[in-house]
């Protein structure tokens, strides 16, 4: 019985840094979650006093935050679930050795939904910084232009 369980040890010891791994891009998300959530709320004051010009901006702003909060959320939650089916796969590694019976098939089919929604968090996550790379917005006068073809760089004209 000893050598069985330190066989199970020793099989659980990858999902154990799967879900160490899983914990740091949570880490990450939630960050991330957190900075456009205070984004949203510095927007949001800025509508107060806005012209009509910025307040049309700033909605506009606010549309793509909306969608940012949407996606990182799903990423949160599409990992924190994967995290729990690895979680599973752990339990029930340990369960079928206590029991003594055949696992092999649960274990299977736990791994492989937990790698398919990690994988969809990560579409999502990739979605959450495509919205947030396509929303940037760099005042013109601070990009520079291409002036010649020796690599040579000035700023642009300003508008």
């Amino acid at each position: 019985m000893p050598t069985d369980i330190a066989q199970i040890i020793q099989l659980a010891i990858a999902p154990v840094f799967l879900l160490a791994g899983i914990g740091a891009m949570l880490n990450v998300m939630t960050n991330r979650l957190a900075r456009v959530v205070d984004r949203w709320r510095a927007v949001e004051n800025l509508l107060a006093g806005d012209s009509a010009e910025d307040r049309q901006r700033h909605v506009m702003e606010l549309a793509a935050i909306d969608k940012r909060m949407v996606r990182i959320n799903r990423a949160v939650t599409l990992s924190t679930l994967a995290a729990l089916l690895i979680c599973l796969v752990i339990v029930t590694l340990f369960g079928g050795e206590l029991a003594g019976m055949d696992v092999s098939t649960v274990v299977s089919v736990l791994f492989v939904a937990s790698m398919g929604v990690l994988i969809a968090a990560l579409v999502y996550f990739l979605g959450e910084i495509s919205v947030a790379t396509r929303t940037l917005r760099v005042a013109p006068h601070l990009i520079t232009s291409e002036t010649s073809r020796r690599g040579k760089r000035q700023p642009a004209a300003r508008p």
